[in-house]
């Protein structure tokens, strides 16, 4: 399973990015899907999660409220979009598969994609 993600960038805080994750190989509707961050000197953050159907997603705390995760099976594609963005959401995002149930640990991802990076400027 490889994964692609793609939309990150720089945006002035308050604006709004969407961030993609294409996905090959496998079956894509057996995966949940997850999004991490992780900023410079910072440990790895979970951001959003989406199970198989897209019916059950989890958010972390930063997210929750302001970023919003979604699917389409059909694009074997998973979605990121990122509202009211601050500064402290400038990190390099990631997107993560893994068969199950969507969980917050990145731990139990087993297929990650490279990272995009978003920069938040004040």
């Amino acid at each position: 399973v490889q994964l692609q993600a793609s939309g990150g960038g720089l945006v002035q805080a308050g604006g709004s990015l969407r961030l993609s994750c294409a996905v090959a190989g496998g079956t894509f509707n057996h995966y949940a899907l997850g999004w991490f961050r992780q900023a410079p000197g910072k440990e790895r953050e979970f951001v959003a999660a989406i199970n198989w159907s897209g019916g059950s997603t989890v958010y972390g705390d930063s997210a929750r409220g302001r970023f919003s995760i979604s699917r389409v099976n059909y694009r074997t594609t998973v979605y990121l979009q990122m509202n009211s963005l601050k500064p402290e959401d400038t990190a390099d995002y990631y997107c993560a598969a893994r068969k199950g149930p969507p969980r917050d640990s990145g731990d139990l991802y087993k297929y990650w994609g490279q990272g995009t990076q978003v920069t938040v400027s004040s």
